[in-house]
Formats: C-alpha cells, structure tokens, sequence
C-alpha cells in the first residue's frame, strides 16, 4: 500500500506540489562554536526544491534545540518536566528547591537554555532520589509547607525504590542504553553473569548486591521489587528517567565485561538463561533441600560465583566472546 502523499504551495512551482521529508544537515555558529544539526526538509517532488510547510520552522528550531543541549550536556525540556511529575512538585516549589531564583524553572520551560552549572544539578536530582530529599530538607521552610510535605513524599517513596548500589543503577543504565528493551527475567541474569565475568576478569564483583537462589534462577531481590512496580516496558516509566545517563559513570574496563555478556548471553530469552543457570553449580548448591517450585531465600554467595566461572573460564575463555559462546552451547 502506498503511503499518503502530503501537498503543499510551492514558490519554485508557483503551484501545489507533493513533497516528501527528509534529513538534512544543517550548521550554525552559536557563541563562537560551529555545531552541525541535522533537520527535517520538505523537497518538492516536482522540481526538488526545499518547501516551507506549515509546522516546519518549529520543527527545526526543536531539533536544533535538543541537539544543542545533547552536545553539551545540558538537560531538556523533557527531562525537567518529568522532575516535576516523579517529585510531584510545581515549577516555583522546584526552582526553590534547587536554589534556583523563583521563575527560573518557569524560564526553562519556556525554552530558555540552563547553564552548565544548574543544568548539572538539574541532572543530578533527576538521577538521584537521595540528593532530591536532601534539596527539599535544606529548602523546605522556602518552598511552603503544603507543597514540601507533597514533593517530600513523592521523593522518600522514589528513593526507598532505587535502594541500589551506584554501580548497580550504572550497570543496569548500561544494559538498558544498549539492549533498549529488556525483560525482567533477561535482565535479572544478564546482571548474573555480569557479575560472574567481571570476577574473572578483574577477581572483584561488579557490584556490591548478593543474588538469591530463586526458582527462576538467579535473582536481586531489590531489582525485582522496584521493576515490578514499573510498567511492562520499563523505559515508559517516567520514574525510569533515574537510570538515564547514569551509565556514563561506569569505567571502560567495566563497559567491557557488560558488552561482552550482552553480545554472548544478550543474544538468549530469559528462558533459555534460566534454564542454563538451573545447571550451574552456585543455584543448584543453594537450592540443595528446596522441592522445585519452592520459594527460597538464600542467597549465591560472591566467592561461590567466582570459584564457579573461574573455574569454567579454565575450559572455556570467558574473557572472549568465543569462550563464552562455546560455554553457552555446551547447554543447547
């Protein structure tokens, strides 16, 4: 089936023309730096000619605008907006709470750009529960009673959910900023065998979290109990907006072991990485004495982990995606 074709006056023509949209780019010098912005252009079909369509002006000036702020750090509309919903907060009681001036925020949604300076808190009280309590506490007689006891809530509810390691919130950003869609059972074992990798790469966990020996295979408990209260797409949850970026806090060397279980392991259903963990020594050792579908409690032990994929890595390379994989197929 076709798709529709859209028309438009054209000044080349001097008639109405069909025209189609595509991406140009587009540079422009803003104080003294020359940056390159691809925008959307409507070309006449007839003679080829950019057409000025209704809507298009304001198009481009979003797109130059979120490109700007991409290139330099600076947060968006969007993100500031979703400050406010997460912390159930107004746009006065906000600016407050960041030691802003009152109409500060106000000025920002109505387009004007941050510094680099309050974009960067802006940024960090989106990202952390924690440093949004303490902004509220320090301000609260500013901000007004009725409006610090709502955002106040709103802010200790959110921090006891995200009750995770830093390295943990990173790692779990990472994954999401490269899979773009994961299950919740993916997920749970892809941190698993983050784990285990990076403790035979560098002898030390990845993150501070002990996993249980659940009936599904491995699970964190505290990444299971704030998922669930997620919608079924995670990165539809405006409270999702915590894990944004943070990824950038994690170092090369730990970028490594996440991308080489999300190109090996990655590649599998949660099912399938269940039923291979169901074979591994750490599960099966802690669900000794449990029946199947019982539910348990204990918890994997790190230097079980380790001593288990060090111990693989012997045969199997786990620090190569080749390794891994061979590993992985002596299960299929």
């Amino acid at each position: 089936m076709s798709k529709e074709k859209h028309f438009d006056f054209c000044t080349q023509c001097r008639k109405e023309a069909a025209y189609f949209l595509r991406k140009k780019t587009y540079k422009k010098i803003i104080r003294d730096k020359e940056y390159e912005f691809e925008i959307t252009t409507a070309i006449c079909e007839s003679c080829g000619a950019e057409m000025n369509i209704p809507g298009l002006l304001d198009l481009n000036a979003k797109e130059i605008d979120e490109q700007y702020r991409k290139a330099n750090g600076i947060v968006s509309i969007d993100d500031i907006k979703t400050i406010m919903q997460i912390y159930n907060i107004g746009k006065a009681p906000l600016s407050i709470a960041l030691g802003f001036g009152e109409i500060t925020v106000t000025r920002y949604l109505a387009g004007q750009i941050p510094s680099k300076e309050y974009s960067d808190i802006i940024r960090k009280a989106l990202s952390s529960p924690n440093y949004m309590v303490e902004l509220l506490n320090k301000n609260s007689e500013k901000i007004g009673e009725a409006a610090y006891k709502k955002s106040i809530n709103a802010a200790e509810e959110i921090a006891d959910m995200f009750c995770l390691s830093d390295r943990m919130i990173s790692t779990i950003s990472y994954i999401f900023e490269q899979m773009q869609e994961v299950t919740p059972l993916a997920l749970q074992k892809i941190l698993y065998f983050t784990q285990g990798i990076h403790m035979v790469m560098f002898g030390s966990p990845m993150f501070t979290e002990d996993c249980m020996a659940w009936v599904h295979g491995p699970v964190y408990e505290k990444v299971y109990n704030l998922f669930k209260d997620f919608k079924y797409n995670p990165i539809e949850d405006d409270r999702f907006a915590i894990f944004k970026q943070r990824f950038t806090e994690l170092e090369e060397p730990e970028k490594t072991v996440i991308d080489l279980v999300i190109n090996t392991f990655g590649k599998y259903s949660g099912k399938v990485l269940e039923d291979i963990t169901h074979e591994e020594a750490p599960w099966k050792n802690a669900r000794v004495g449990y029946a199947p579908t019982e539910p348990s409690k204990e918890i994997i032990g790190k230097n079980e982990i380790k001593k288990y994929f060090s111990n693989v890595s012997k045969k199997y390379d786990l620090t190569t995606e080749k390794g891994i994989n061979a590993y992985i197929m002596s299960y299929m």
